[in-house]
């Protein structure tokens, strides 16, 4: 295997697992720093293939297409969690793979996560291992119902999902999910979902975005607004569970943490729903309001290269564009002050992310729902 140096020159190739809207972001932003990137994903009609300067159409266990694959890359990195681990240790013995194998690992089994918070002594609603319907009838005796039963592994955007209101709902619960290992959480009276989204260095250093505030709709994120409604004192606990997560995971790149803020009488307090290895949809804001992106942030850490800044000087709502959302593209186009992001895909499907747009806001003057 040939050196690589820590901080890559401009010219340089970075590998991107996953053909998806977000490597094709990547990919975009790498671009503006003078670098190359080249896809690897199954689906030979991966948006991400439109703006990258190769591509490798083949499976995520054919050895052979790795090999090739890592050869013309200085770097590889991935743009979902859902890529297998194999994938990734085949990759990471023949060139730096950031983020690591590790953070892979953990973000991918909901299971592994809930572990890492309680070792770090991070809050998250209360669980349980789920490998039956009995162990779903178990939990809720244990800590109530309405509960929420997700698969450990490959679900996102509400897939992998059902809701449990009593024990009588366990067996419908646990064929609903494919009868795949899961976990039971209860569900948290929130008063509003947030994220955290930052990056992290090869050295350690970290730097955080401003919180977005989220609202989902049937599992999938709608809308993103930043600044967050919420105190300043819950904003830097939120930074600092995040930070803690990513020094944990020795994260090289970009990290979100989904939270819940729940409100109770001694005060707000956090619990963390899930963690993302990479870049995230409720940072998609920062491609406007902030000098340097998510996804320029994860490019340059992946590079080695030193944690930008991550200032913001505007306020911003993102809201996703879900199926046939995208077809107003010509009146949103059209919308004073917004920015219109389509990601090229072929066929819209109801609940497929189509594109997205972002409205800017002199900082301070965000107007109400």
């Amino acid at each position: 295997m040939s050196a690589h140096p820590a901080l890559l020159p401009p010219g340089s190739t970075i590998g991107i697992l996953g053909g998806g809207q977000l490597g094709r972001m990547l990919a975009m932003a790498a671009a503006r720093i003078g670098m190359s990137c080249h896809v690897y994903c199954p689906d030979p009609d991966s948006p991400a293939f439109a703006v990258a300067a190769a591509r490798t159409v083949a499976a995520y266990d054919d050895r052979a297409a790795l090999e090739a694959f890592a050869s013309a890359c200085a770097v590889v990195t991935y743009e979902f969690e859902n890529v297998p681990a194999e994938t990734v240790e085949i990759l990471s013995g023949l060139v730096p793979a950031r983020p690591s194998g590790r953070s892979l690992a953990v973000c991918q089994d909901r299971l592994e996560e809930k572990r890492l918070c309680e070792d770090l002594g991070i809050a998250t609603a209360a669980w349980a291992r789920i490998d039956g319907p009995d162990d779903i009838r178990d939990a809720v005796e244990q800590f109530g119902a309405p509960a929420i039963l997700k698969t450990r592994r490959l679900g996102y955007d509400g897939k992998g999902q059902a809701n449990v209101m009593g024990p009588q709902d366990a067996d419908a619960a646990w064929a609903a999910i494919g009868e795949a290992p899961a976990v039971l959480e209860a569900r948290v009276p929130f008063v509003c979902e947030v994220s955290v989204v930052a990056a992290r260095g090869e050295d350690g250093t970290f730097a955080a975005y401003d919180v977005a505030e989220n609202r989902h709709d049937g599992g999938i994120l709608r809308v993103s607004r930043v600044p967050a409604r919420i105190s300043p004192e819950i904003a830097d606990e939120a930074v600092d569970v995040a930070r803690s997560i990513a020094r944990a995971l020795g994260h090289v790149g970009v990290l979100a943490v989904e939270m819940f803020v729940v409100r109770q009488a001694q005060g707000d307090s956090l619990l963390v729903n899930e963690i993302a290895p990479r870049v995230h949809n409720t940072g998609h804001w920062t491609i406007e309001a902030c000098p340097l992106s998510q996804f320029e942030a994860h490019m340059r850490a992946v590079a080695g290269w030193p944690v930008p800044s991550t200032a913001r000087f505007a306020d911003a709502e993102m809201t996703n564009l879900i199926g046939t959302d995208a077809d107003a593209w010509q009146a949103l186009a059209a919308q004073p002050g917004t920015a219109l992001h389509l990601y090229g895909k072929a066929e819209s499907r109801p609940g497929r992310k189509m594109g997205h747009v972002t409205r800017l806001f002199p900082l301070g003057e965000m107007p109400a729902d």
